[in-house]
């Protein structure tokens, strides 16, 4: 079963594609739902996704592919008419068995890859492939900036975080800096300082006195959307 707003947003898409051929962009997407921000069109894409609704073209941008729509049980009620209308379809196929779990996490506001932002700027929640995570509690957050590009993490990417207060020489970690600005990067040890290492040359390490950081968790894995 749908929920209205994945009821609406495939409903949309599939219009869009019956009249221009063309998926919708992601800002006409959250015009369309009269929604706050481009993450909650992510969160009802991969929610099709999961449910074999839509799928996403690879290679790609903007491409979006209905696969089927919502069962007559599934629509909204519709006025009444003389002969009931059956069931639109766009390009039916048989839907394969789901290959993996989802759990929706935390989705905790974004976090600098470069120069610390502030952390944790409300929350939201983002549904993952249980795949993706492993044992442990998690959280979600969306990655702002390019200090981290020689290690595939991209502006936009969401950091899927496992939880913990300890960390190893090279690992990536979420390092709260003076309990106020948060930091995606390589966590390492030197001498009496903690240095935290970029993955862009164009950045330099930071450097600072244990006492003034606090790691928050360690990188579980990375989703990309496309838009």
């Amino acid at each position: 079963m749908l929920t209205r707003k994945q009821h609406e947003l495939v409903c949309f898409i599939n219009d869009r594609l019956e009249e221009t051929g063309i998926s919708p962009s992601f800002e006409e997407m959250k015009d369309a739902l009269d929604l706050k921000s481009k993450s909650g069109v992510h969160r009802l894409i991969s929610a099709l996704e999961e449910r074999h609704f839509i799928r996403r073209l690879p290679n790609r941008a903007r491409a979006l592919e209905v696969l089927r729509m919502p069962e007559r049980s599934e629509r909204k009620p519709a006025p009444a008419a003389p002969a009931p209308a059956p069931a639109k379809t766009a390009n039916v196929r048989p839907a394969p068995s789901p290959a993996n779990d989802v759990i929706e996490i935390p989705l905790h506001g974004r976090i600098a890859a470069g120069v610390p932002i502030e952390a944790f700027e409300g929350s939201a929640m983002l549904a993952v492939p249980a795949a993706l995570l492993g044992s442990g509690e998690h959280y979600a957050l969306e990655v702002a900036g390019d200090s981290m590009v020689e290690a595939g993490i991209l502006d936009g990417d969401y950091a899927l975080i496992r939880r913990t207060d300890v960390a190893r020489d090279g690992e990536i970690v979420v390092a709260l800096i003076e309990d106020s600005e948060a930091t995606l990067k390589y966590f390492r040890r030197e001498g009496a300082m903690i240095r935290l290492d970029p993955a862009n040359r164009a950045y330099e390490p930071q450097r600072y006195v244990p006492a003034h950081v606090r790691v928050q968790g360690k990188l579980s894995g990375i989703l990309r959307r496309y838009d």
